[in-house]
């Protein structure tokens, strides 16, 4: 096998960065959706659209993290000289990541549902305010990147999507209506 061929990376930047913005463009059109449904007033109707939402924002945010994570950051860092800008996209991750986690095991109409999907929203405007105005422009200056990176990119994020495809284990997003209620004994365990 032979080792990544590195080249000025320009066009490959962009396609990675395209990628990479598309994804961005994507959640917030879903976080707009959310945003819609929030106040409406049927609330069992409401409340299953909500769980779908909030299920496709965490499957794209997951992916997209990852992508970044496994792909996109090392060869960044590897590229500009930026470590706190890096530093804080990974901690942005970490944040994102732990709110997606608490979503994925609640339900709309669970106590702080609606303001944590609106949290993550925020954090991710930020997160990706900071991409588009800071991270991708010094990538696209930058002398050096893996000519591949865009294949890459795409590459990974059609296998993880595959995978969260597969069935798994854990139960789907459940509305309320659909949660078994706990007892004291359990609650406090």
């Amino acid at each position: 096998m032979q080792p990544a061929k590195k080249t000025s990376g320009k066009g490959q930047s962009d396609n990675a960065i395209a990628l990479l913005m598309d994804d961005h463009q994507r959640v917030r059109q879903l976080f707009a959706e959310f945003k819609k449904l929030k106040g409406s007033p049927a609330a069992n109707d409401t409340d299953a659209k909500k769980a779908e939402l909030v299920a496709q924002i965490c499957q794209e945010l997951l992916v997209h993290a990852q992508v970044e994570e496994e792909i996109f950051y090392p060869a960044v860092r590897a590229a500009i000289d930026d470590e706190d800008l890096m530093d804080e996209a990974a901690v942005e991750h970490a944040g994102a990541k732990d709110l997606i986690g608490q979503l994925l095991e609640m339900a709309p109409g669970d106590d702080l549902y609606d303001a944590k999907v609106t949290v993550l929203s925020e954090s991710i405007e930020h997160h990706v305010a900071e991409e588009e105005g800071s991270m991708f422009p010094q990538v696209q200056e930058a002398a050096s990147l893996d000519d591949t990176l865009g294949d890459q990119l795409l590459q990974r994020k059609q296998e993880l999507q595959v995978e969260l495809q597969q069935p798994r284990a854990k139960q789907p997003a459940r509305t309320k209506a659909t949660r078994k209620p706990q007892d004291a004994r359990t609650a406090a365990h």
